[in-house]
C-alpha cells in the first residue's frame, strides 16, 4: 500500500537523486528546455534581485544560471547527493537542510528573493516554507514559486486539494518508486500566499508553443519581514 506523506517524497528523491542529476545534465526534460527553465529565470530577473535563495535547489542548475547573470545565489535541499553534485559545478553556497529547518537561525544571510522551482511537492512541509520564508528575506523581498499548472495536471480527477500518486512517465527506466505529491488548485496556491502575509504581485502561466497549453504556474509574492 502506497504511503502518501511528506516523508515518502524525501525517501523517493533519495533513491532517485542520481538519475535526476543525469536527466538534468543530459537535458532530458523537454518542457524545461522549451519553456519552464527560461520562464523562472525571467520571473526572477524581472524584480531585479542582487541575491537569491533557491529552496529545493536540487543539483543546482538554477543557481548556475543566475550566477552567470551576475546574481549572488545560495541553495538548499534535503537530499545530500543533490547538494554534493551542486557543490561540484555551481558557484554559490549550498546547504543540506530540511524545509522544516528553514529559519533565520539556520540561514545566516538575507535575500532579495526566495524561489521554489517545482520543489514544493508536499503538504505540511510546503506550508512551513510559506511560513518561514519571510525570516530569510530582506525587507520588501519576493517569494517566487513555479509549480505544475493545476488545470493541466489534474489528470481528469476531482479538481480539489489532496494527495496524488506519483509517476516517472516520460523519464528513463533508471527512475523508480515515484514520490507522491500533494495537489493544490490554483486558488489554494494563491490562498497560501495570502494566508501567510504575502502580497501576490504577479501570476503567469507559461505556454508550451507546440501544444498551446500552459505547462506551469508562476506566482510572485512580496514577503513580509520579521
Amino acid at each position: 500500500m502506497k504511503t502518501f506523506n511528506d516523508k515518502a517524497i524525501v525517501d523517493s528523491w533519495n533513491k532517485n537523486a542520481r538519475p535526476w542529476i543525469t536527466a538534468i545534465q543530459e537535458k532530458q526534460i523537454a518542457s524545461r528546455q522549451l519553456v519552464t527553465n527560461q520562464a523562472i529565470i525571467d520571473a526572477i530577473v524581472s524584480v531585479l534581485p542582487q541575491t537569491v535563495l533557491d529552496i529545493g535547489c536540487g543539483e543546482g542548475w538554477l543557481v548556475r544560471a543566475l550566477s552567470d547573470l551576475g546574481i549572488s545565489c545560495s541553495g538548499l535541499d534535503i537530499i545530500p547527493e543533490l547538494i554534493e553534485d551542486a557543490n561540484k559545478y555551481a558557484t554559490g553556497d549550498f546547504l543540506v537542510l530540511a524545509y522544516e529547518k528553514i529559519s533565520f537561525e539556520t540561514i545566516a544571510k538575507k535575500f532579495d528573493i526566495a524561489v521554489c522551482n517545482f520543489s514544493l511537492l508536499g503538504k505540511e512541509s510546503v506550508e512551513y516554507v510559506f511560513k518561514s520564508v519571510p525570516s530569510v528575506l530582506n525587507p520588501g523581498g519576493y517569494f517566487i514559486v513555479q509549480t505544475l499548472n493545476p488545470r493541466e495536471c489534474s489528470n481528469q480527477k476531482e479538481y480539489e486539494d489532496g494527495w496524488r500518486e506519483g509517476s516517472w512517465a516520460g523519464f528513463s527506466d533508471d527512475f523508480y518508486d515515484p514520490a507522491p505529491w500533494y495537489f493544490r488548485t490554483t486558488e489554494s496556491w494563491i490562498d497560501l500566499f495570502h494566508l501567510h502575509g504575502y502580497e501576490l504581485v504577479h501570476q503567469k502561466e507559461p505556454i508550451n508553443p507546440i501544444t498551446g497549453k500552459p505547462v506551469s504556474l508562476i506566482l510572485i509574492g512580496r514577503g513580509i519581514s520579521v
